[in-house]
């Protein structure tokens, strides 16, 4: 990348470029105006020292009474219209003038003036061969939204004090200002509580890790961490340092079974409890009947804001089943001394946790402190002066701000960075859904639905980055990068500024950036996305590649590895027959992953296809084509896979003529853990005239058992050599799951990849 780079992520709101560079050299002087706070001279200094250990170049930083800048100077002085986390900076051959009205304003200039210098900087080696050298242009600048947040659980898996601190850095480079610090949930309590040790020498420690999305299944390692107070406290300082606010989260009544473990009197049942080995929502919550329970949550929060000085806690209101308050003499003595009915919206139990948090709203208020909680604390009525952090959706944040309340969008549409980002099945393992780069952007945070007063209480959005199959710090790099860069966009840049393919021109620069901070970032954005839709006319499959830029793709059809002499991409491919499509991006200074999809064709492959039955929104890919597109799906089951729910697949295949038919293959997969189950039963039924149908073959599945193994299956129903143009599959999901399932008496999921008629 050229010294003097305009490639700014996030894009300033305001940013006139000109002609020219101003040069640092050694006897640049970084001037910090007289009577700013001392804050101000220490963003200065950090700055001159990262300078001078990627450049050699020693900035030396005074304070001077200066109202603008000397000749071969960086000046920052005071100007007190500019917003506070806004910035102006003036970029002229001979002098470089920054003014803001607060530390946390010039610390956003400086992010933006090392991204205007060489990426090296963001390094730790000595790189003199570079030109050190900024672009002249006047920037100014203010976030669009006050709250620019981003979460990491490190329950599920323990993240160390050094990785916390690099994961800190990244978010200031990307100028967030919250860091929501998910610290305890079932499977680890992350945090010392000195009046409660069992927290941490219990609690923290978990006998082995369930293996993928296997339940019941052990890895045979014990897992565990916490942070001392006097690390939190450290972490605390070091963001306070970048100018992020730590919100700690506490989650409660639900998510509480590491406590459980450890204070087994605070549950229902009384135990005994056991740090959770599985991911997923356990029954036991804590017992908040008792007053005991109480005593308990106030200690540990007093212990918390003593730790914490954010104006927010969090804590946590979700997924909280009620099975065990149904069934609690203490909670239902409670619910009748508190005289607390079941409506036609909320049951008792509902309105016994909205009491709950309700209470230690209170309790927390008293302190000075406001609470965030998850959607589910709209449940039962919401705590007064609540902040709901929206994450099932947009409705629950529409509904809170309606009635006053201000709130985070962070839906799990968009902002969950434990998604997918790609649909390549050598993707490594990851929870479910599917939000690359691009829909990550796309996101915006305030709702068409509300009025502009309601609007006002839309505080920001916040991507949340849960770790229940992230072991390592380069999986969490690799998931929260480049994802974070869109996302500091949506949270910065005013909307009508925003642009997708301005974004992607200004991508390289960032990714040069990661690369010198040291970082393993995804690199999806940079290589092909291929796209595929069946052309029945011509019997073929077209893929359509593309990818960011003007840099050029090159394929082969024949199984051999693409290079610069291969085929170029120019048109959408037309693969008329089973072969393995492979495309390469040629970025010259940039190690990428090849595209590689795999055709397999058969009689049906390519064919008319019709679904009478309607797939869930959520799973209906391209609907009846992705099942005779000649291409399988992978492990997970967001790529071309169709789900059924509501109802069984009901699809009819036109072969165009009379064919000769014996079997018909159907491609599934399960995942129980996430309601996607075998099929209940499949049934093929042949036509000559696509009126009258009769059965060809039936297969109906045993019930799926908890320990059946999971993935990808095919199911052959085989028959006599038959004449058909029509061909039938009808394929039944599981309506009733089973009682050892977490969804039981609910209707599963049936996946279908491929039908291949034989």
């Amino acid at each position: 990348m050229k010294a003097g780079n305009y490639d700014l992520i996030p894009l300033p709101n305001s940013m006139v470029q000109s002609e020219g560079r101003f040069v640092l050299n050694d006897k640049c002087e970084f001037i910090v105006q007289k009577g700013l706070d001392s804050k101000f001279t220490k963003v200065a200094e950090d700055f001159a020292k990262q300078l001078n250990l990627t450049s050699g170049i020693n900035v030396k930083v005074s304070t001077k009474a200066a109202k603008k800048a000397a000749s071969n100077t960086i000046t920052v002085v005071l100007n007190k219209k500019v917003p506070a986390e806004g910035y102006k900076l003036d970029v002229e051959k001979d002098k470089v003038l920054i003014e803001a009205s607060a530390p946390e304003g010039f610390f956003h200039a400086i992010q933006t003036v090392k991204q205007l210098l060489p990426a090296a900087v963001f390094g730790k080696t000595l790189m003199k061969d570079q030109k050190w050298e900024l672009a002249c242009a006047k920037i100014s600048d203010a976030p669009r939204f006050s709250y620019r947040g981003m979460h990491l659980d490190v329950s599920r898996h323990f993240f160390s004090v050094d990785e916390v601190k690099k994961y800190i850095d990244v978010l200031a480079l990307h100028k967030l200002n919250k860091f929501h610090f998910h610290l305890t949930d079932d499977q680890g309590w992350r945090i010392e509580i000195k009046k409660y040790p069992e927290l941490t020498t219990i609690g923290s420690q978990r006998a082995y890790t369930m293996v993928g999305k296997n339940w019941g299944s052990s890895d045979g390692k014990p897992h565990g961490g916490f942070y001392t107070q006097e690390q939190i406290k450290e972490i605390v300082k070091y963001a306070q340092d970048r100018f992020i606010t730590i919100i700690p989260e506490i989650d409660l009544p639900g998510h509480m079974v590491a406590a459980l473990a450890s204070y087994p009197s605070l549950g229902c049942t009384g135990g005994p409890y056991k740090v959770s080995t599985e991911w997923g929502v356990l029954d036991d919550v804590l017992c908040v009947g008792k007053e005991e329970t109480f005593t308990f949550l106030e200690n540990v929060l007093t212990e918390v804001m003593e730790l914490f000085p954010s104006k927010y806690i969090h804590i946590g209101g979700d997924e909280c089943p009620k099975v065990r308050w149904e069934k609690c003499p203490v909670c239902q003595a409670k619910i009748k001394e508190l005289g607390l009915k079941a409506d036609e919206k909320h049951s008792a139990e509902a309105k016994l946790q909205s009491y709950t948090m309700t209470r230690i709203e209170k309790f927390l208020n008293d302190k000075g402190r406001m609470i965030i909680g998850w959607d589910e604390i709209l449940e039962g009525g919401l705590a007064p002066n609540a902040t709901v952090m929206s994450w099932r959706g947009m409705e629950g944040g529409i509904e809170a701000a309606r009635q006053g309340h201000d709130v985070i969008m962070t839906p799990g549409s968009h902002l969950y960075f434990d998604h997918y980002q790609s649909l390549d099945p050598r993707e490594p393992l990851a929870i479910g859904g599917f939000s690359p780069v691009e829909r990550v952007y796309s996101f915006e945070p305030v709702p068409a639905e509300l009025t502009k007063e309601e609007a006002k209480h839309i505080l920001g959005p916040q991507a949340n980055l849960w770790t229940e199959y992230i072991e390592s710090e380069a999986y969490l790099e690799y998931m929260l990068l480049p994802r974070l860069a869109a996302l500091s966009e949506v949270q910065w840049t005013n909307a009508d500024k925003k642009d997708y393919a301005s974004f992607t021109s200004r991508i390289g620069h960032i990714a040069e950036i990661y690369d010198a901070m040291g970082m393993n970032y995804a690199k999806h954005i940079f290589e092909a996305t291929p796209s595929y839709a069946v052309n029945t006319e011509k019997g073929c499959v077209e893929a359509t590649l593309k990818t960011i830029g003007d840099a050029p793709i090159y394929y082969t059809i024949d199984g051999t590895e693409p290079t610069v002499n291969s085929t170029k991409y120019t048109a959408p491919v037309e693969v008329p027959y089973s072969c393995t499509l492979k495309a390469m991006v040629d970025r010259k200074n940039m190690k990428l992953r090849n595209v590689e999809k795999t055709f397999s064709f058969t009689k049906s492959t390519a064919k008319k296809a019709t679904l009478s039955t309607t797939p869930s929104k959520k799973f209906e890919c391209n609907g009846a084509a992705t099942l005779v597109d000649g291409i399988r799906g992978g492990k997970s089951y967001n790529d071309s896979w169709v789900g059924f729910q509501a109802e069984p697949m009901n699809l009819v295949i036109d072969l165009g003529e009379n064919t000769n038919v014996k079997s018909v293959r159907l491609g599934t997969n399960s995942a129980k853990g996430d309601w996607v189950f075998p099929p209940k039963d499949i049934t093929v039924y042949l036509s000559a005239d696509g009126q009258n149908f009769k059965e060809a073959a039936k297969l109906v599945l045993p019930e799926a058992q908890k320990g059946d193994k999971d993935g990808v299956n095919d199911y052959t129903l085989g028959f006599a050599p038959t004449q058909a143009k029509f061909v039938k599959v009808i394929v039944n999901n599981v309506t009733s799951m089973p009682q050892w399932h977490g969804g039981k008496g609910k209707a599963a999921y049936v996946f279908v990849d491929e039908v291949c008629v034989e």
